[in-house]
């Protein structure tokens, strides 16, 4: 259980990301730091797009005055801070994604090599053992970490989903924690849950902070990407792991497959893997009819059953090859629902019909 004092970082997180978020807007419109509509983006007026920056300085600074994290991870915050200034010149001045992603390896391996939180195994995905990667695991963790990132990036196109799905994962986290004897590290996700709550106050316009509209932006999106990957990493490859490597992969599932589905349907296409567009999964769910709340609420529940697959496999401790195979499979249908999805719907409206 948390005690009085354990609240202390939780408090100063929430309250110096409330007063960040409103004390940066006249500054985000100041140096034209903000999100205007466009035909891919589809919001209305000029808003701000500070929120991970916020988000990012009230977890550095609670962790700095509380010394409950920064003492034992300074990397951490090292690779944080260049992704967040990536991420702000990313939404300053639209940078190349061929540029943004070699920043993105560098930002790995910062991970990787200088704070040595990588890759070591795969636990027995295949039922043939242990799969242990040495050196391999350095390169593997790069590839892995840029993948996440940019999932997380991918996933933040309507109001409060890269928020909402950066919850559902690290209150999961927190409580694979609690329940492994892991309590002292707990700080870690809940810190940043309590820096993102006053965020989602703004940027879903809760009662008393309506008008008041600020989006994450590239460097909140790619800051929790990080976070994450960071945290699941430190979490499944130490020698106090609080849960399996594959059970990681489920928490993350739905981002990083609706990152693949996009990527294989655009190389299907001809085009570049990278470049955005209006196909992603809240995407399709507004297209279907559902208004942007409800698109939340429902990917956000689809998020929550893939932790919840993690959880159950993790507590009746179901083989890792059955939890592995069982994500590839997923991984499949959910490409070939999602490249024949309009076909899908027909389908199901006039079987429900």
């Amino acid at each position: 259980m948390l005690t009085y004092l354990q609240f202390v970082p939780l408090f100063t997180a929430f309250f110096v990301a409330l007063i960040l978020l409103v004390v940066m807007t006249p500054l985000a419109h100041q140096f034209g730091l903000v999100d205007e509509p466009s035909a891919r983006k589809r919001h209305s007026g000029i808003v701000p797009l500070t929120g991970g920056v916020a988000i990012f300085m009230a977890v550095l600074v609670a962790s700095v005055a509380t010394d409950v994290w920064m003492k034992n991870d300074p990397l951490f915050f090292t690779a944080s801070a260049f992704v967040v200034l990536l991420g702000m010149l990313d939404d300053k001045f639209d940078l190349s994604a061929k540029g943004r992603l070699m920043c993105q390896f560098g930002v790995a391996a910062i991970m990787a090599w200088s704070a040595q939180n990588y890759i070591t195994s795969l636990g027995n995905i295949f039922g043939t053992g242990e799969v242990v990667l040495d050196i391999g695991g350095y390169f593997f963790t790069i590839i892995c970490v840029v993948g996440v990132i940019n999932a997380f990036n991918m996933i933040d196109g309507i109001d409060g989903l890269a928020g909402g799905m950066s919850l559902v994962i690290l209150l999961t986290l927190s409580g694979f924690l609690i329940s492994t004897g892991n309590g002292a590290s707990i700080m870690e996700p809940l810190i940043i849950v309590a820096a993102i709550v006053p965020f989602l106050a703004f940027n879903l316009s809760w009662k008393g902070f309506k008008g008041n509209k600020i989006f994450m932006g590239d460097a909140g999106s790619m800051f929790v990407g990080l976070t994450i990957v960071w945290l699941l990493v430190h979490h499944t490859q130490n020698d106090v792991a609080a849960f399996r490597p594959i059970t990681a992969v489920w928490l993350v599932g739905l981002p990083l497959m609706d990152m693949a589905a996009i990527m294989y349907r655009r190389a299907r296409k001809g085009q570049s893997m990278l470049k955005p567009d209006r196909q992603h999964l809240h995407n399709i769910f507004m297209r279907a009819g559902l208004s942007s709340r409800k698109s939340l609420v429902a990917i956000l529940l689809l998020g929550a059953c893939y932790c919840l697959i993690g959880i159950l496999g993790e507590v009746y401790l179901v083989p890792e090859p059955v939890m592995f195979w069982g994500f590839i499979a997923l991984l499949v249908i959910y490409s070939l629902i999602i490249q024949h999805i309009w076909s899908v719907l027909r389908f199901v409206k006039r079987f429900t019909a």
